[in-house]
């Protein structure tokens, strides 16, 4: 009898420690993220890259994208700047979004890095991209259902007017680092920003410039030095990152320069974008949006704050960085981006 009632309690013993390891595993596989599960997607052999065709007036083009993680609520889509920037230089996003498990696509505009290169200026205008981020949009099938667009720098002028055509594919808006108004932009320029350099510095850079003698390596070491570590990035030269520095060197000079000129202080010369503006436009833009300033960005960050007013339904943002706020002050940027992001998402908007 007592060896039946040990028999018995040995085996209720062991069918509970199975169920409660099946439970375990159960739990375990339902608690499971899915965020980086790239199996049984086009692109999973790739690891999230996709080269995506574009149809233009001139042929059709490859531009470069990657995918970071997989959320189907909440995909944002990054502009960089330049014209002929990188993706690089919004690299530290590996960094704070995926713990959000926020989906984010990195992509070259063309003529860019990692994407063709046709190197035609007749392309070099804000109807073609446009145009190629709408192309892009469908080739990775963002609606307004899911799609966050974030523009940074020329980035931003992008993302307005993709806003002004398409906003209805959006489901929220984020203008990082760029004013709404080219000459706004000249005027905050010249009347704010250069005077508070030191006197002789900035009377040798604009002799350099009134001269147009932009290779000088004179030229790049006074903007660098007194200019750019106190509004692109506030760090010494040699404290900036690998990827910032990559950023740079692997930029586009070329559609550069015709579309923003050769300054650094506004766009001048025959640049392109010199007469660029839509503020008065702004109170068009219906789609959530959050615009974001920096302190001591080359962009006002009083007139960020006004943008955020004139788009109807804005939020402001102002951080403690120069024009590379994602880097400078990353707490602060993330963290009300991030916000955003999720407000939208949840409809607390």
């Amino acid at each position: 009898m007592k060896n039946a009632i040990y028999f018995l309690i040995i085996s209720a013993a062991l069918l509970l420690s199975c169920a409660e390891k099946q439970e375990s595993a159960k739990t375990e596989t339902d608690s499971k993220s899915t965020y980086f599960d790239y199996s049984n997607s086009d692109d999973q052999n790739t690891g999230g890259i996709k080269m995506i065709p574009i149809t233009t007036p001139k042929g059709t083009f490859k531009v470069w994208t990657k995918r970071m993680g997989n959320n189907p609520k909440m995909k944002v889509l990054l502009l960089h700047g330049g014209p002929g920037g990188t993706h690089e230089a919004f690299e530290n996003f590996d960094g704070y979004l995926p713990n959000e498990e926020i989906e984010y696509i990195y992509y070259d505009q063309l003529d860019s890095y990692y994407s063709d290169k046709p190197n035609d200026s007749t392309l070099w205008t804000t109807e073609y991209f446009v145009e190629e981020v709408e192309q892009v949009r469908k080739a990775l099938n963002l609606d307004k259902d899911n799609f966050y667009l974030l523009g940074q720098s020329w980035g931003g002028i992008l993302a307005m007017e993709y806003a002004l055509k398409y906003q209805d594919n959006l489901k929220g808006l984020i203008i990082s680092n760029m004013m709404a108004s080219a000459a706004e932009y000249q005027k905050y320029a010249d009347e704010v920003l250069g005077p508070q350099l030191p006197p002789e510095i900035y009377k040798e850079i604009k002799e350099m410039e009134a001269k147009e003698d932009f290779d000088n390596p004179r030229y790049a070491e006074l903007v660098m030095n007194y200019y750019y570590t106190e509004h692109i990035l506030r760090k010494p030269v040699a404290e900036w990152p690998e990827f910032i520095n990559r950023t740079f060197s692997h930029i586009n000079p070329a559609i550069y320069i015709y579309m923003q000129g050769h300054s650094e202080f506004g766009m001048t010369g025959n640049a392109t974008l010199k007469n660029w503006d839509v503020s008065k436009r702004l109170k068009e833009i219906k789609t959530p949006t959050l615009m974001i300033g920096g302190k001591y960005d080359t962009m006002d960050p009083k007139y960020m704050e006004w943008m955020s007013t004139e788009v109807q339904n804005g939020r402001s943002l102002t951080v403690n960085s120069g024009h590379i706020s994602q880097y400078d002050d990353p707490e602060n940027y993330f963290s009300g981006l991030i916000k955003f992001i999720k407000d939208v998402d949840d409809g607390s908007f």
